[in-house]
């Protein structure tokens, strides 16, 4: 029997630009009347819902250029999702019960274009939300990480970062070190993640412990923070090193920037002296993303791998979640139940 929508469904809104670090104070839980799917069209009663930090961004009003738009005061929030087909409009193929990824998390139940569904690939469905493409693609397609590499990934108990050392592990680095700001994350991150040491970002200097961590240098960089990390990487980078720039979270988690500029001053006739190689990733293509399922799923059934998350059960606490993530409580992804 497919499931009848309640007559009145939830979904969470911007209430108001954030001065600092948006808070539960800055979002809104609105009920509003359940979507109609129309041609072509699903609708889905969202399982899981992945919490990530660019939000943080749009709500500062976005950056020109980005692939997602800005938020305004009454838009509804949104991100990566996995949802539970209901209805579907004419002419969708899809039946209910199937399970579809999409980008209209933050609510209850939404209306998406119909796509394919999930296969089974991965043997948890709300792994699918796991940002390991993205670090995947980071290593394997623009770095080109070889066996035997030193790889430094900053904020590496984050969403990308907890994923990224195991990756690199498994693809054959011979060292693997990573950043964090919490002395019980860096224990996790050596027991758990993949990584043979952590540089704790206790308010020192970061560039030195990052030499003693690696005094023979580094040859690929996995970025997700920027700031003094970026150029405390650049300056331990060996010739020929590859750096991706995935986040930029040394402005986005902190209250006194707004979230929407990430400047750094790096030394760039080192970079040209040690053929230093710069590029960011926005995105990952379709393939790469087919590539890293298959492979993701079959390293979590061997146990080679695994899907460091937070799980919040309920809609009505997704605000604070996004504040416990800007808090940097939680390691791995942060997933919100619905």
């Amino acid at each position: 029997m497919p499931e009848t929508p309640p007559g009145t469904v939830r979904e969470i809104r911007l209430a108001e630009v954030p001065a600092g670090l948006p808070g539960p104070e800055h979002l809104a839980v609105v009920e509003v009347p359940p979507p109609v799917p129309g041609a072509g069209e699903v609708l889905v009663r969202n399982r899981w819902f992945q919490v990530f930090p660019a939000l943080r961004t749009l709500m500062a009003g976005g950056v020109p250029g980005a692939p997602f738009p800005p938020l305004r005061p009454g838009d509804t929030l949104f991100g990566p999702a996995v949802g539970e087909v209901v209805t579907a409009g004419e002419g969708v193929r899809l039946r209910p019960g199937d399970l579809v990824s999409h980008f209209q998390g933050w609510r209850e139940y939404a209306v998406v274009p119909a796509s394919e569904p999930l296969d089974g690939s991965l043997p948890d469905p709300a792994a699918y939300l796991a940002p390991g493409a993205t670090a995947y693609a980071a290593l394997t397609r623009i770095a080109g990480l070889r066996p035997g590499e030193t790889v430094f990934v900053s904020g590496g108990a984050g969403g990308v970062g907890s994923l990224a050392g195991q990756i690199a592990r498994l693809l054959g680095a011979a060292r693997v070190i990573g950043s964090t700001g919490s002395a019980a994350k860096a224990e996790r991150m050596t027991a758990e993640l993949g990584y043979d040491a952590v540089v704790l970002r206790d308010g020192g200097p970061i560039g030195a412990r990052l030499a003693e961590a690696a005094p023979e240098g580094v040859d690929v960089v996995v970025d997700n923070v920027g700031g003094e990390q970026l150029r405390a990487a650049a300056d331990a980078a060996r010739p020929g090193a590859r750096i991706v720039l995935v986040g930029t979270l040394a402005t986005q988690l902190s209250a006194a920037s707004t979230g929407a500029t990430a400047p750094v001053e790096l030394d760039t006739f080192q970079l040209i002296l040690r053929n230093i190689t710069l590029r960011g990733l926005t995105g990952v293509d379709a393939a790469t993303t087919a590539e890293w399922t298959e492979r993701f799923g079959a390293w979590l059934r061997s146990g080679s791998i695994s899907f460091p998350h937070t799980r919040i059960s309920g809609i009505d606490r997704a605000p604070l979640a996004l504040r416990e993530l800007f808090d940097g409580r939680h390691v791995g992804t942060v997933v919100v139940e619905p």
